[in-house]
């Protein structure tokens, strides 16, 4: 996959999101993002912002999961002696059930499939082209 397909795959997924029916490049992503914060004010006004915990493994799903609290307009934090998977964040429930985390599934799983593809290639043209896997010998380990 190249990065401009990867681009235009990331900005239909927000288009999906924000219920967008045109795909017209900027304008619309504009106006998607627009439609989903309008959607965020008006879900905030009946169903309360609540304070959410998420622990994130990953370093990159983290990146995108602070990227996406920060488009919009939401303020990731943590609590002193949390560890630093850990992202907090007052949202609306609802908007966490229908929008924020199956968006950033979504795009997650499209970021891990590209970054992946890259790490292949460019293992297997600079290092070695074999990608199998290793060898399992019977036997029990004995550590060390």
């Amino acid at each position: 996959m190249k990065e401009t397909d990867l681009l235009e795959k990331l900005r239909k997924i927000e288009r999906l999101y924000a219920g967008a029916a045109t795909a017209g490049e900027k304008e619309a992503a504009a106006e998607a993002m627009g439609r989903i914060r309008q959607r965020l004010g008006d879900v905030a006004k009946v169903d309360k912002p609540i304070e959410f915990r998420f622990t994130l493994m990953d370093g990159w799903a983290k990146k995108l999961f602070l990227a996406l609290l920060r488009r919009y307009e939401l303020k990731p934090y943590r609590y002193a002696r949390q560890r630093r998977n850990t992202v907090m964040v007052r949202v609306p429930r609802s908007f966490v059930n229908e929008t924020l985390w199956p968006e950033f599934l979504e795009l997650s799983e499209v970021l891990k499939t590209y970054l992946e593809d890259v790490t292949n290639r460019v293992i297997s043209d600079a290092i070695h082209k074999d990608d199998g896997e290793e060898e399992v010998i019977a036997g029990e380990y004995l550590g060390g």
